[in-house]
């Protein structure tokens, strides 16, 4: 095909242009593509160019015309990605977002069950009740009316208790976490975390340039109580960063006694404790003992995020500090997080009406479900390859090969059919629980979930077979 004469050059530019939308677009679905007017108005360009750039694609099977509605391109399974850094974590979160992947690797309760439609109708309620500004007043706090909502639902007696004005929200997780650090004065001190960890604190700790010493948890969720008191002797820990009640990935119950000791010992050297409750509402049990029960209340700070529960419509992060408020304050107030107020006010309304409780144990409930089920297809398919602990809460096995092998391997191999497991080397920033992976029941039920298993079963043993003498 030979381009018109006015289009020798310009075709070039429109039909790049056009690669990058189709890549930008790529998915399971057909994507609607700009008319040959509107992109010939949009480039500067004639209409015969845009006609020719979309027959080139057209060959080459990228694209398709409908009659009379447009070019669309065609839907694609996706490729696994390599992540360009050869960064492990990287290359598991590139690949769980990419099409058509089967993505075993998720942490995302709120898949099964959100509270995105009832958020956002709300947010179109409270939306007629507070008509549109020229200039939206952003509160760089969080609003009030979601601050005071906050406070009241983490109190729990006349001497644990919260007040409004010691509820800080931001735009994520990462974000609050990072300000928390620069307030307290913690940037460069040591930390110490229990192990596995979540990829997020392990990032926003190294991002602080602190220096990270993992306290490994053992197979029932508890530390080696001794070992642990000698660490704390023998090392300067400014900041213990510890989950408030299963212990995420691993997805075990710290019982209460050890927490008041540990709690005890935090106090005693002036530690500070950064309560990680991001999963502290997904527990299975009832009423589970919290850091923060038996935490000195001057060195306590709580954070969290609302996304597990609501889903991705609510990304923001909040914290729970008593103390350093001017140095809080001012980083908030330097950061200016323009967050939008109505759909603040909306998560208030949802944690004033309840809506939030009952959520909570319909999610609870589900999860539990959903955990039955897999570790059903874990026990059925396993052929003697794995160790099934049932998690007491969460959404997600923490799941160990019966024989010691590396994880990434495996990873790889289950690349290579569309499947993305999450290997347990990345809750580590010194690449411990090489023998692991975080295995997500918050799944598309509607797939294959047991084929899946039966795969990961096949490629544990092929790498056995490596590892075997």
């Amino acid at each position: 095909m030979t381009p018109p004469k006015d289009t020798a050059f310009a075709y070039q530019a429109v039909y790049h242009y056009l690669v990058g939308l189709i890549e930008a677009a790529s998915g399971t679905t057909e994507q609607k593509l700009p008319s040959l007017r509107q992109l010939a108005l949009r480039l500067g360009v004639s209409i015969s160019t845009t006609k020719y750039a979309y027959a080139l694609l057209e060959d080459e099977g990228r694209i398709h015309a409908k009659a009379r509605f447009g070019y669309f391109t065609r839907s694609m399974p996706a490729a696994p990605v390599t992540a360009s850094s050869g960064n492990l974590l990287d290359s598991v979160f590139a690949n769980a977002r990419q099409p058509a992947m089967l993505a075993l690797s998720s942490d995302a309760p709120a898949m099964l069950l959100s509270l995105q439609r009832p958020l956002l109708l709300m947010e179109r309620e409270l939306t007629r009740q507070y008509p549109h500004t020229h200039t939206p007043l952003y509160q760089p706090l969080g609003e009030p009316e979601l601050r005071a909502a906050l406070a009241e639902r983490y109190t729990r007696s006349a001497r644990s208790h919260w007040q409004a004005e010691q509820v800080y929200i931001g735009a994520d997780l990462r974000s609050v976490l990072e300000l928390s650090l620069i307030a307290l004065n913690l940037g460069g001190s040591v930390a110490l975390v229990e192990s596995p960890c979540s990829w997020v604190i392990l990032c926003q700790l190294q991002a602080a340039n602190i220096r990270v010493i993992e306290m490994p948890l053992g197979d029932d969720g508890r530390f080696d109580l001794p070992a642990l008191n000698e660490l704390l002797t023998r090392e300067p820990v400014r900041l213990a960063v510890l989950s408030s009640t299963v212990n995420i990935p691993q997805g075990q119950l710290m019982p209460a006694q050890d927490k008041q000791q540990i709690c005890d010992w935090l106090a005693e050297r002036d530690i500070w404790l950064f309560e990680n409750d991001a999963w502290g509402e997904l527990c299975f049990s009832d009423s589970p003992a919290r850091y923060r029960d038996f935490a000195a209340p001057d060195k306590l700070l709580v954070f969290s995020t609302f996304d597990k529960i609501i889903g991705g419509e609510a990304p923001y992060g909040y914290v729970l500090c008593r103390q350093h408020a001017t140095q809080l304050h001012r980083l908030f107030m330097q950061r200016g997080f323009r967050l939008s107020p109505i759909r603040q006010k909306a998560i208030a309304r949802l944690y004033n009406s309840k809506r939030i409780d009952q959520h909570l144990t319909t999610l609870r409930a589900l999860l539990r479900k959903r955990m039955q089920q897999l570790q059903t297809l874990l026990e059925e398919h396993g052929s003697g390859q794995w160790q099934v602990v049932a998690p007491q809460g969460g959404a997600s096995f923490w799941l160990k090969a019966v024989r010691p092998i590396d994880m990434q391997p495996v990873f790889k191999r289950l690349l290579a059919e569309r499947i993305v497991i999450a290997p347990g080397e990345i809750f580590s920033q010194q690449g411990a629980w090489k023998q692991y992976l975080r295995l997500s029941y918050t799944l598309d039920w509607d797939k294959d979930i047991g084929h899946a298993v039966q795969r990961l079963a096949q490629a544990i043993t092929e790498e056995n077979r490596v590892y075997s003498p």
